[in-house]
């Protein structure tokens, strides 16, 4: 089984940035077989919704909500995704979760593994 522990999250004014990381820690082998990881959120009376993802070659894929604001990355070595959250809007008001998948991670079904959640929340 795979682990994912989200750390960041916060208080920030609209314009701030945050940066949020999420490591994965379990079952070395799961941990192997992990092809990409991301970033999901899901807003107050609102459906969980992509936001990121990267694969383990660096390809990422981004909401058009936040491209050009917010960027992942990532560390094979140290199981580990970052992102970077520039130019925060009170829209990006939301419990951010980390995701992996064994698969490309696809907007359309939900990925293998969550990570608990850190809550983001932006004033005006």
């Amino acid at each position: 089984q795979v682990l994912l522990v989200e750390s960041g999250g916060g208080l920030v004014q609209a314009g701030g940035s945050l940066r949020l990381s999420c490591g994965a820690s379990g079952n070395i082998f799961s941990i192997s077989r992990i092809k990409s990881m991301g970033w999901y959120r899901q807003a107050p009376g609102k459906q969980r919704e992509f936001v990121t993802t990267i694969s383990r070659g660096g390809l990422t894929n981004y909401a058009d909500s936040v491209k050009g604001r917010f960027t992942i990355s990532r560390d094979n070595a140290k199981n580990t995704v970052s992102l970077q959250m520039n130019s925060l809007k009170p829209a990006d008001t939301a419990v951010y979760y980390c995701a992996a998948d064994l698969n490309n991670m696809l907007p359309t079904r939900p990925p293998d593994y969550w990570g608990q959640g850190t809550q983001v929340t932006v004033s005006s």
